[in-house]
């Protein structure tokens, strides 16, 4: 085809497609804990939801649970409600389920060492919950896939390498293959199983295959990933014969952080990163697309699509690490490394839509992409729950099913989960707020752990917000214009000291001051040298005055400090986020200073009482005579009982200086934030950090992502309408 013509036909398939692209959407409606398999007598187990898979009639989902050894059950047939199932022991760890029918097959590792790896292949009766037929697999499995007619199984036999073994190089012996196991009649056929050897295939050491992920296509040929390897092998099921094989290549990257160091710069660049392919789906008979997670050499941090006969046919580069930056969703920790991770795949078919499903491991979000037959369209972000591993597509239902393997049972945080979405005609509802571009470079704006919120003094829809000191070495100011869905992040300002990025600080509170600077309220930290205080910064994000907190008050601090600031007149208003040694039990203080005198004082603010955790506050607004305080607990999910705006009139509010006997405030209860935080159908996150309200009167509150470190990087940007 001439190349105008191409180009042309391209592009009206763009059009057509960018015409479609609102008209279907994923949203999510349930979200599953994976705790809720758990035997009542020990429901602080350590549990997970690794691979998972639905059963023919997508009213049963099953997934491998490795840390309990065995796979766990969810009823779906009313997916808005899904219940727990039950959960089957195997006498080994589980490394992947594949539906079979209405059951399942099951890999199954038992190696006592990495030099004698072991394992079996288990046909699960999901009804009765026991193993109906069973097969030695001669080394350690991983990825298991069932042919599309249900008459073979592909199980790759990674034989993983010992990491701490000269830095985890390859080649380590014993090598891994690909095992095919024939179904017939409901039972795996043991004698008939085949063994196809892929040494000698890659170029990187090639005595040492590490088959990764398999997927089959229609007409029974089998896709193999593998990863350390960085190589792709094409193997016909029926005779078990290799019919091609080649190199996953490199990539060139452009715009992307390259160091972990609290900060997030999208102005690196990496050449020739290894794609080094975790999982592996097959789009149509001949093309596939690979997710390039990377290992130990490699992982260039997007997707890729190749034809079997080994030609590249797309590569994503940093487009997919874009659109996780733009959400909020990128894990800096990671950038020294392999960024958002690519890991998991899914591929379904959707009426006459193709979608691919790309799961950030590190990221926690799911990129959506309608498939074109050229370059695939990106359509949204989902979140998925924290570290997404694996997900199932249940077309006949418009169903999407993600398994979040983190348990952060062991840090009092979230469980694992299993995320439900449905496809249909609404709008997306995630993300509620993304970024630009920088004006400088054309890179996203990078931002997360947002922990303050002001609305701009003149401006309708017009707010601004801080992060706090997860990004120690870039503390900024970001611009948000609140007038669309979802909000947009249009500029971020940086705070300097002495024209370089301000250190010792951590931002939880902002205010406008009306003449184009901020006030920041700063948390200390004494043993990180961190202090306590108040700042001014100008319209150029300089600091040029330090409010440092009187020693009257400083004699009786601990960790949790100013938490919000608001600005009434000459009068700086500030929260405190916890009591300190001169509080009471359930007291905190509010502090006053004048601009004008200098003078501190305060009162104390009651805080709810709990029956798990703390209580604190994290957010002050002034509006119409009143403060707006935000009061909310630390706990999350389940256990999330306070996250609340409470009203205190100023009119009468008084206060008296430090050290004497506070005057005690009374406050209303303007609204309780939990349905609000549900809206999104997942589990209520810990941080309300940011509230205020614009000149519109409409209040906004936003949650803190903790920067996508142990968290689902979920950021909750809510409109409240009206606040009176």
């Amino acid at each position: 085809m001439d190349s105008r013509l191409l180009r042309a036909s391209c592009l009206a398939m763009a059009v057509a497609a960018a015409t479609s692209a609102h008209a279907n959407s994923f949203n999510r409606i349930q979200s599953f804990s994976t705790a809720d398999n758990l035997p009542a007598s020990n429901l602080e187990q350590e549990n997970s939801a690794e691979i998972i898979t639905a059963t023919a009639s997508g009213n049963t989902l099953i997934y491998s649970d490795s840390p309990r050894e065995g796979i766990g059950f969810i009823d779906i047939r009313d997916a808005q409600q899904p219940k727990p199932a039950g959960f089957m022991p195997l006498k080994g760890e589980p490394t992947s389920v594949s539906a079979v029918g209405e059951n399942a097959v099951v890999g199954v590792n038992t190696s006592e060492s990495y030099t004698a790896p072991s394992g079996f292949l288990a046909l699960v009766n999901s009804a009765q919950k026991k193993v109906v037929s069973q097969c030695d697999l001669g080394g350690q499995p991983d990825s298991v896939a069932v042919s599309r007619q249900g008459d073979m199984v592909a199980v790759a036999i990674e034989n993983e390498r010992d990491e701490d073994l000269n830095d985890g190089v390859i080649p380590q012996l014993p090598a891994g293959d690909l095992v095919l196991v024939p179904l017939k009649q409901g039972q795996l056929v043991c004698s008939g199983l085949k063994r196809v050897d892929l040494t000698g295939l890659a170029e990187i050491a090639p005595s040492d295959p590490e088959p990764e992920f398999v997927d089959f296509n229609q007409k029974g040929e089998v896709v193999v990933t593998l990863q350390e390897n960085n190589h792709l092998v094409i193997v016909d099921a029926k005779t078990g014969k290799v019919s091609n094989h080649f190199s996953a290549g490199t990539v060139d990257l452009k715009q992307v952080d390259v160091k972990k160091d609290g900060a997030l710069h999208f102005t690196g660049e990496l050449n020739n990163v290894l794609r080094e392919p975790d999982a592996v789906k097959w789009l149509d008979n001949n093309r596939f697309v690979i997710a390039n997670e990377g290992d130990y050499n490699g992982g260039s941090r997007g997707f890729s699509i190749f034809h079997k006969n080994g030609k590249l046919l797309f590569e994503s580069g940093a487009a997919f690490e874009h659109e996780v930056v733009r959400a909020g969703h990128y894990p800096d920790k990671r950038s020294g490394k392999k960024g958002a991770e690519p890991e998991g795949l899914e591929v379904g078919h959707f009426g006459d839509d193709t979608y691919i499903f790309v799961m950030s491991e590190r990221g926690s979000v799911i990129g959506v992409y309608r498939d074109t037959g050229a370059a695939p369209e990106f359509m949204q972000l989902l979140p998925s729950g924290i570290a997404p591993e694996s997900a199932v597509a249940i077309p006949s239902r418009n169903l999407l099913v993600s398994a979040n393997e983190k348990d952060l049972i062991e840090d009092g945080g979230v469980r694992a989960h299993v995320m439900l979405f449905s496809l249909s005609e609404d709008t997306p509802a995630y993300p509620q707020l993304v970024s630009g571009n920088e004006a400088a470079t054309g890179a996203p704006i990078g931002w997360g752990a947002l922990s303050g919120l002001t609305a701009d003094p003149s401006k309708p829809n017009v707010l601004y917000a801080v992060n706090d000191s997860f990004y120690k070495n870039q503390p900024r100011i970001f611009t948000i214009d609140a007038s669309a869905h979802p909000a947009r992040i249009t500029a971020a300002l940086n705070i300097t000291r002495d024209g370089q990025p301000a250190q010792k600080l951590d931002l939880e509170g902002v205010a406008a001051d009306g003449k184009g600077g901020f006030w920041l309220a700063s948390e200390g930290n004494a043993k990180k040298e961190v202090p306590h205080a108040i700042y001014h910064v100008n319209a150029a994000g300089e600091i040029d005055e330090t409010l440092a907190f009187p020693a009257q008050l400083l004699e009786h601090q601990i960790r949790f400090g100013a938490e919000g600031i608001a600005l009434d007149g000459d009068n700086l208003w500030v929260v405190m986020q916890r009591p300190w040694k001169d509080d009471g039990e359930q007291q905190v203080k509010l502090l006053k200073h004048n601009l004008k005198t200098g003078e501190w004082t305060a009162a104390h603010y009651p805080l709810d009482a709990t029956e798990k955790g703390w209580v604190g506050l994290s957010e002050i607004e002034i509006h119409n005579g009143k403060a707006y305080i935000l009061e909310r607990d630390n706990q999350i999910g389940a256990n999330a009982a306070i996250k609340r705006l409470y009203s205190v009139e100023l009119n009468g509010l008084q206060t008296a200086e430090l050290g004497s006997t506070l005057p005690l405030v009374q406050k209303t209860l303007v609204r309780d934030l939990i349905p609000e935080l549900e809206s999104l159908n997942g589990y209520v996150t810990d941080k309300v950090e940011g509230f205020a309200i614009d000149q519109n009167g409409n209040g906004f509150f936003v949650t803190d992502n903790d920067g996508v470190d142990d968290s689902s990087g979920e950021t909750l940007w809510i409109k409240m309408g009206q606040i009176r």
